[in-house]
């Protein structure tokens, strides 16, 4: 099976944002260029993807801040760290070479420790289950070398909203929303991508992807998100084939009686490197790693310093 583009992360597309004071992004990537599934011809595909990220950098605006400055008890939250432990089924499905429709099934495994406002000892919570399912769809037909596409798609509320903290001052009490496993919201996936080669054996790609919340649930609805993406890959070594990528997220404030409007929103932009090892014609390993090379967010937030990602990739 031939593929035409280039590997492409998607922040946070995935995971949702992470408790009050909320670090807004960790490592969610769309793995490597197979994964995203734009193939030239018609057959399954599925791509299982284990992330690693753990959130301990405490930040403000485009600084980091030191946790352990702050007096306790404290008038606001201090968030210790989230550990997050991602597995990832995705599946694809292509009819033709015009169309594809992929189906993500993410589930968490999130360990979280924060002091809450007029605590002084730490709380902590442990999240285990399926999060938000997102269902999108393509078309690159616009040409007959298909290097051009549309996206369009769904996030749905199958994550759970109910969650509680199991240790510490605030045990029994319900998680922040941003920290739940699932937002509790539908949202639209709007996006479009391009892909192509820039010389011999070197392929680039660019790529954006729109979200938008269509309802709040429960007092409480995610900000407006955009990725964007663009990289390359080199395929002159046989079997091998590395990659890097450029990945930029944007994230709203939430909003909602229930939401942590102070502490949330950010602009982030990370360095993606990572390599794909073809095993056989149907079946490939990949890793890659994340950096970040800028970051702003807004009010107090935690983000991870580097995130890993190691996955399979099987086309039927």
């Amino acid at each position: 099976m031939q593929y035409r583009l280039g590997s492409a992360l998607l922040l946070c597309l995935l995971a949702a944002p992470v408790a009050r004071a909320c670090g807004a992004c960790g490592c969610t990537l769309n793995s490597d260029w197979a994964s995203q599934g734009y193939a030239l011809r018609p057959g399954f595909r599925a791509d299982l993807r284990f992330d690693y990220f753990n959130q301990d950098q405490l930040r403000t605006g485009t600084r980091t801040v030191d946790g352990s400055a702050f007096a306790l008890p404290s008038e606001q939250e201090i968030q210790r760290e989230t550990l997050n432990r991602n597995l990832t089924l995705t599946l694809d499905y292509s009819p033709s070479a015009d169309w594809g429709l992929s189906v993500a099934l993410p589930t968490y495994h999130r360990s979280h420790g924060t002091v809450a406002e007029g605590d002084v000892d730490p709380s902590y919570s442990d999240g285990r289950g399926l999060g938000d399912v997102r269902l999108l769809g393509r078309y690159q037909g616009f040409s007959e070398d298909h290097a051009f596409g549309l996206q369009a798609g769904l996030k749905l509320a199958t994550g759970g909203t109910t969650q509680a903290f199991s240790g510490g001052p605030q045990a029994g009490q319900p998680l922040d929303r941003g920290l739940q496993l699932g937002s509790g919201t539908t949202d639209l996936l709007l996006g479009a991508y391009a892909f192509g080669d820039l010389a011999q054996d070197w392929g680039c790609f660019a790529q954006v992807l729109f979200q938008k919340p269509l309802a709040e649930k429960d007092g409480f609805k995610p900000g407006d998100g955009v990725n964007a993406n663009a990289g390359l890959r080199y395929t002159g070594w046989r079997g091998l084939t590395p990659h890097l990528q450029l990945n930029l997220r944007a994230e709203g404030r939430e909003s909602g009686p229930n939401a942590d409007v102070e502490n949330s929103g950010a602009t982030l932009l990370y360095l993606s490197p990572g390599l794909t090892v073809d095993v056989n014609r149907a079946f490939q390993v990949y890793a890659f790693a994340q950096v970040p090379l800028a970051q702003r967010v807004t009010g107090l937030q935690i983000e991870p310093r580097w995130s890993l990602s190691l996955g399979l990739h099987w086309t039927f």
